[in-house]
């Protein structure tokens, strides 16, 4: 089984690039981040003609995500657990029902930026305060999914760069809330209850990306970060075969500043 995770960075913007790339790529199951569109305004027929089977969780002009898979989907759920006054559309799970029933969960994980602190904590109602209690929330939604012994997954844009490694030129990203080491400690402690970070498992090494700025030619320089990730649980690590990038539709036209991320697991 064949599964991606693709910030697009609006759909209708992509409403050309992202069918062209399904068609190529064919994955069975896609988690799309920053669709930027309400529900009713999602174009469900450029891929229920594809045969998949859509599910989203949008929010108007901003964040958004979605669930497109050619297997059955069960038990869909919207929003990540744990603050009912968090009206940001960033993550979306069900249980894909195949061979094996696997729980996957697409997240569009906050920005943070800019970062405001005082006296070296973040601001109270700032957004990186923001990044870090979603993060707590995904830390609590995480455990249970470890709890459950079962296949599952986490998958998405993490606005999070691991280590130096997954940066072109780290020093710039020294103070910024994707690589400040709050947010590195957030995402590792997460990865300390037992998750497998799957293009890690697979891939060692630098010059590996899975965004590169619009500005400054950045592409071109290949100075890019890698912050898109897939974190399995035992039970579906167990399963992994590879996991890749999709780097060369960076260069196509009207990219995203993201490319998709893929894993084939044995399902």
């Amino acid at each position: 089984m064949k599964i991606a995770t693709f910030n697009i960075n609006g759909i209708k913007a992509r409403a050309q690039a992202l069918p062209a790339w399904l068609d190529t790529a064919q994955p069975d199951v896609v988690l799309l981040q920053e669709i930027k569109s309400v529900d009713e305004g999602f174009p469900r027929d450029l891929f229920e003609e594809r045969g998949y089977n859509v599910e989203t969780h949008g929010q108007k002009g901003f964040n958004g995500v979605a669930i497109l898979s050619k297997l059955p989907l069960e038990d869909v759920r919207r929003g990540l657990p744990g603050d009912d006054s968090d009206e940001q559309a960033r993550w979306i799970e069900a249980t894909v029902i195949g061979e094996q029933a696997l729980r996957v969960c697409g997240l569009y994980l906050p920005n943070g930026n800019p970062v405001e602190l005082i006296d070296g904590k973040p601001v109270e109602g700032g957004k990186y305060d923001y990044k870090l209690k979603w993060m707590e929330r995904l830390y609590a939604r995480a455990q249970e999914l470890m709890a459950a012994e079962e296949p599952a997954l986490m998958a998405g844009d993490y606005n999070i760069i691991p280590q130096a490694e997954d940066a072109k030129r780290p020093d710039a990203w020294r103070e910024d809330a994707l690589f400040r080491p709050e947010s590195r400690a957030a995402f590792q402690r997460i990865l300390n209850l037992g998750f497998t970070e799957a293009f890690r498992a697979r891939t060692q090494g630098p010059g590996h990306y899975s965004f590169w700025d619009y500005q400054a030619g950045a592409w071109n320089k290949n100075d890019g970060i890698r912050i898109d990730h897939f974190l399995l649980t035992p039970q579906a690590a167990d399963l992994l075969n590879e996991c890749k990038i999709d780097s060369e539709i960076r260069g196509y036209e009207k990219p995203s500043d993201h490319v998709p991320v893929w894993i084939d697991l044995t399902l």
